[in-house]
Parts: C-alpha cells; structure tokens; sequence
C-alpha cells in the first residue's frame, strides 16, 4: 500500500479534480455545491488520515472503505456523471480488503450507494429505474470480475513463490547433505587408507619393538633386527608423505592441466614414482569449475591407487576431451592385476562410485607393464 500510495495520491487528486470540474460545469444550485464539497473534503481526508496509512484489513482500511461508500453515493446524488467516482472506489476497496469476502461486500455496498445516488438525481420514474439497474448492475459485474481474476493472480503468484522458496530452501539442504555425504566419504576413504598402510606399518614396527626387546634381553640382539625397525619406519614416513600428497588440496585457479601437472610433481617427490602428464585442454576454454573437481579427484585416486598397489616405477597420466567427453588415462608400469577379481580395497569402488553420480564411467586394463585406468565424464551431465 505504502509502495503505492503515489499513484493513488494522484488518482485521488484527479477524482477531486475532476468531480469539481463536472460541478462547476453542470451550474448546479448552492445545496449540490455544499454536498459535493462536502463529499470531496470528507473523501480527502479519509484518505489522509486513514486509507493512506492502511494496511489490508486493518481498521484503517474499514474505515476508509465506509468513505469510500458513502462519498461516492452522496456525489452521485449530486449529479449522475459523479458516478465515474466509481472507477477509482471500487479498485481501492479491492486492495484494502482483507479477504475477498470482505472486498465483495463493500462492492456490493458501493453498488447500493451508487444506486441510491441515481434514484435522488434522476428520480424513481420507469427509464431511471431501468437505466439504474442496468448501470449498477453492469459496473458491479465488472468490478467483480475484475476484482477476482486479479486476486486469483495474486494468489497463485503467492503460492509460486511459497513453492519457490520451499524448493530453494530443499536445494540449500541437498547441497549441505551432499557435502556432508563427500566430507564422510572422504573420511572413510581416509580411514581405509590409514589402516590399510600406515596403520599396519606401524603395527610392524611394534613387533618388532617388542621381538628387538626379547632379543636384546637374551643377548642375541643383531643388526639385522634394527636395520628392519629402520626401514619399516621409513616405509611408513614414505607411505604418510604418498598420503598427504595424494590428499593435500590442489588449486585450480590455472585450470585443469595446471593442477594436474602440481599432483603429479608433488605426488613423485613424495612416492618415488616418475609421473608425467599430458592434457590437450585449451587453457582458454576451461571444463567447468565443477568437471575440473571431478577430474581432479579421478586422478588423485587413480595415484593413489598406483602407489599402494601396483608396485610401478613410473606412471603416465594423459587427459582429453573427445564429443564431449573428458577422459582422463593413468597407465603404469606395474605387475597388473586381474579387474574382474574380487578385491577389499576402497580405491577403485569409491573412484566407480563418485563417477557415477555425475553420469560417467570408470574401465580398467590390468595388463601388467601397461596397466590403465581410464575414466569418463561427460560434461554436459556435470553442467546440468
């Protein structure tokens, strides 16, 4: 209402404006003056005071609404042109309402207002009767009409945007699960890693801790036994180094290629193995922040699968986009292994398992001295 209290200012200004104009055109006598001005003032200042001010449903609405009523019955009854006081009295009654219900009565009470006033300025003959009813009856099915469709617009816009809150609201709370899903992902991968290395390393280390202890307590106690204890620990220095390299975040503000070429540096220093790579993307037209994600991760699990299992000394890493497609190749030159047998690891099933939500597809080839994995991601399926 307050929005729009501008345009009604000026609606009401050209009403007074207007009634006034027909008056004083109209010649009419002294009584029609005072009752028109009457009208006009009572009109004027129900609008300052109350309707200017209201909200839908309020007092202020009601009250400005019964002015409404009885201003435009008593400049109708002053002269039947004042009944175009019509066209703005109806559409403000619609928008003080409360309800609907509310705004129809006070139509149908403008309606009998109106009707009164045409019985006092043109009389109660048979042509003014008729004229009456049909003009009333006319302007009251208009009003209604109007009055209705625009409130049902209103109220489906409503319930759109009520609907659109409600989906965004569901967005925002799939994206913080499907980060909470990544973020526990990630910890069980973790988790699978540290115990399937580091963890029993360790537990080597206090074997032999406890077999140096026995040793040193019956005087056989060789060298042997500590150069064991001595490269046990360095393995598992080495295997903690592969892990933070094959984990520590990579940025990707210079792209895919970039970040590739930093992960495979950093991840040979840390394990030993000579890493090259190879992209034919155009540093000019990136994949998408959330393809390059993606790819990202493929190919820190493909490494880290190379270091704990493939027993390589070197690993070449090549990515392309072919009709769409980005496929992302790690070969090594390992012992190879057999795909198709049943395995206990986390490497390969988490790596099938994140391709898979975004539409894509893992194949593995174990021959060994050329084992490869290639993955598949189908970038219009990660912008959708």
């Amino acid at each position: 209402m307050r929005a729009l209290s501008r345009w009604w200012d000026l609606g009401i200004a050209g009403t007074v404006v207007g009634s006034l104009a027909i008056v004083a055109l109209t010649l009419p006598d002294a009584n029609d003056w005072i009752v028109a001005g009457a009208a006009l003032l009572v009109l004027v200042l129900g609008w300052i005071v109350a309707g200017r001010r209201a909200v839908e449903g309020d007092a202020r609405s009601v009250v400005f609404s019964v002015v409404l009523v009885v201003g435009t019955g008593a400049l109708v009854g002053v002269n039947p042109v004042l009944a175009i006081v019509q066209s703005i009295a109806y559409p403000m009654v619609w928008m003080l309402a409360g309800t609907t219900r509310i705004a129809v009565a006070f139509n149908v009470a403008i309606a009998g207002a109106v009707a009164a006033g045409f019985l006092v300025s043109t009389g109660t003959g048979p042509s003014s009767l008729i004229s009456t009813g049909i003009t009333v009856l006319l302007s009251l099915v208009f009003s209604l009409a109007l009055g209705l469709w625009i409130t049902s617009i209103a109220r489906l816009s409503e319930e759109r945007r009520s609907l659109l809150d409600t989906l965004t609201a569901a967005q925002d709370e799939l994206a913080v699960l499907h980060r909470d899903s990544g973020v526990t992902s990630e910890r069980e991968r973790l988790a699978r890693e540290l115990h399937d290395t580091i963890a029993q390393s360790l537990a080597g280390l206090v074997l032999l801790g406890q077999r140096s202890r026995r040793e040193l307590a019956a005087g056989t106690l060789t060298d042997d036994t500590l150069e064991l204890i001595e490269s046990g620990a360095r393995g598992a220095l080495a295997e903690t180094r592969s892990l933070v390299a094959g984990s520590a975040p990579v940025e990707l503000n210079a792209g895919i290629a970039a970040a590739l070429a930093r992960l495979c540096e950093r991840f040979g220093r840390e394990s030993g193995i000579d890493v090259t790579t190879e992209s034919t993307i155009d540093p000019a037209a990136p994949l998408g922040r959330d393809s390059e994600v993606v790819l990202l991760r493929c190919a820190q699990e493909g490494l880290a699968n190379v270091r704990k299992h493939a027993g390589a000394r070197s690993a070449h890493l090549q990515l392309t986009v072919d009709a769409g497609t980005a496929v992302l190749r790690i070969t090594d030159d390992g012992h190879g292994f057999d795909p198709a047998a049943a395995t206990s690891g986390f490497g390969l099933s988490g790596l099938r398992d994140r391709l898979g939500l975004v539409g894509g597809s893992i194949a593995i080839d174990g021959t060994a001295g050329a084992t490869t994995l290639t993955a598949r991601l189908p970038l219009a399926e990660v912008a959708a």
